[in-house]
């Protein structure tokens, strides 16, 4: 197998195991959730998404990860690694919205893990993302998303372009760029894949661990084959990735024109600690209490940033 090919998967942690029981016995049953109406399973369809996985600086990207228990996934160089995704929901249970996760592929134990071991043995090292970031189109998913699974949600501005050449997506908080991610559309290889990926964030001071299964036919290109531009900002959200000395080159790029998803209803939460008293990692519970369930979307992006699709 092409090593970055390899390496890609273990990224996205395909996996032939079904979606989890539970959600198909459910199927079809009610839930009222802080307020957001859901019927079972929380799923997503006509969904299409990009992908960019960049190397960066392992050390740094440590210092980025809370509680002791999360440790950057080693990529051959000794790098660790920052994967964006970009999706675009077109139909879920609390309307359209367009969700830009910044994270960094990690394992979870009590030491770091050897590498591309995590890859195969994903269960025993605990491999996920952490995400670092994760600006979303609307009130409602910002409620839902860090109310109950304690993602770093927050409403900004955001687009998704699909183009002949190109797929981007640009963030902006409160007129500040965030990001820009824009990939070389890859060759249409219609990779099948059924993924499984699991996402720590830190909310409340506590580790929140998610699982979503989703599928669909990818287009992947690897190594120098892959083309990518990343573009930081300065908006609040990214400050902390200018630090990690983020490769040019992404180590591969991914387009799934449609997916279909599931995000598991069922997920853990632990503490997260530290070797001084007092300290504690995400925002806090009032950080969502007065949120409403509004689906509607700022204004897109304006900063003129180059080129686009």
């Amino acid at each position: 197998m092409n090593p970055a090919l390899g390496l890609a998967r273990m990224v996205m942690s395909a996996t032939r195991s079904p979606v989890p029981c539970r959600q198909r016995r459910l199927a079809g049953r009610h839930a009222l959730v802080d307020g957001i109406p859901f019927v079972l399973p929380v799923d997503s369809a006509d969904t299409p998404a990009l992908m960019a996985a960049f190397p960066v600086d392992r050390a740094a990207a440590a210092r980025l990860l809370p509680g002791g228990e999360l440790h950057p996934l080693a990529i051959p160089g000794g790098r660790g690694l920052l994967v964006v995704t970009v999706v675009d929901y077109a139909r879920t249970d609390i309307g359209r919205y367009i969700e830009f996760s910044v994270a960094i592929a990690c394992t979870h134990g009590p030491r770091p893990a050897p590498p591309l071991l995590p890859g195969l043995l994903r269960g025993t090292f605990g491999t996920g993302q952490y995400v670092v970031d994760l600006p979303v189109s609307s009130e409602i998913s910002v409620k839902g998303g860090k109310g109950i699974w304690g993602m770093p949600k927050h409403r900004a501005s955001l687009d998704f372009k699909v183009g002949d050449r190109a797929v981007s997506s640009q963030y902006e908080d409160d007129g500040r760029l965030g990001m820009l991610i824009e990939i070389e559309r890859p060759p249409e290889t219609r990779l099948p894949l059924r993924v499984a990926a699991v996402n720590y964030c830190a909310f409340r001071g506590m580790l929140m661990k998610s699982s979503i299964y989703f599928e669909g036919a990818a287009d992947i290109a690897l190594g120098r084959r892959a083309h990518a531009r990343l573009v930081l900002g300065d908006a609040p959200g990214v400050a902390a990735l200018r630090g990690l000395g983020i490769a040019e080159q992404p180590l591969f790029t991914c387009f799934l024109p449609s997916t279909r998803g599931i995000l598991d209803d069922h997920f853990e939460c632990w503490f997260l600690t530290s070797e001084e008293a007092g300290r504690t990692f995400g925002e806090p519970l009032q950080s969502i209490v007065d949120l409403g369930l509004s689906e509607e979307w700022p204004a897109p992006p304006r900063i003129d940033v180059g080129a686009r699709p």
